[in-house]
């Protein structure tokens, strides 16, 4: 039986982890956040001591980097990087630089393509990220381009940030999201855009359940379900 696949892309911060979390749930496909995968990669190059930004040093730790993707019985996707759970550390500030370095590299993408195509190959998938409908699954049963102004996104990392102990400034935390966007938009590989085929989400006036609820209504016109 063929697998079903949707694809949620959107710039950093518009909550496509959390929409796209919960929408495998009530539908029962495998969540699969790519960022993570990319993050993870991120922290390598730093606990390495290696400047994520330069593929001369990034490139050839990708011989040695052991990554295992798992869903664990809390319902999250788990990260392990050398046989540890890096599932929160990744999730720190400081490794979304990282990640946007490492992910702009032709050969990180080469190497984790394939573990994400993997994983739409034999199960049915919500896969979030930069470029997933428009790269690394284009056949996607379901492209979703999900956005929000700087500011609302800015405005939700800063409150995540807060409530998990961090004390960021709201204005660097706005500073980081236009820099992140403009490395994605920018970049020569897998840019961020909108597929021509996906559908546009914008999130800035909607909360939680209503952004999840559009979701709802996407998936039950083009899937059916």
């Amino acid at each position: 039986m063929a697998t079903r696949s949707i694809a949620i892309d959107g710039p950093a911060g518009a909550g496509k982890s959390t929409l796209a979390k919960s929408l495998a749930k009530e539908l029962g496909f495998l969540y699969v956040d790519t960022g993570a995968i990319y993050r993870t990669v991120g922290l390598y190059a730093e606990k390495c001591g290696k400047d994520a930004g330069n593929p001369q040093e990034v490139v050839p730790l990708l011989k040695e980097i052991s990554l295992r993707l798992t869903h664990e019985a809390d319902g999250m996707q788990h990260m392990y990087l050398q046989g540890e759970d890096v599932t929160e550390e990744i999730r720190q500030n400081r490794v979304s630089r990282y990640a946007s370095q490492v992910s702009a590299m032709p050969e990180v993408r080469a190497f984790l393509l394939e573990m994400q195509r993997s994983l739409a190959r034999e199960h049915n998938v919500v896969m979030d990220g930069r470029d997933i409908g428009t790269v690394v699954l284009p056949q996607a049963d379901l492209k979703i381009f999900l956005t929000a102004s700087a500011q609302q996104r800015a405005k939700r990392r800063h409150g995540e940030l807060s409530m998990n102990g961090g004390h960021v400034p709201f204005q660097q935390v706005l500073e980081e999201i236009l820099v992140r966007d403009e490395v994605d938009r920018t970049r020569e590989i897998a840019p961020l855009y909108q597929a021509e085929d996906a559908v546009l989400l914008d999130t800035s006036e909607l909360n939680l359940e209503e952004s999840l609820q559009a979701m709802r209504s996407m998936v039950k016109e083009s899937l059916h379900l």
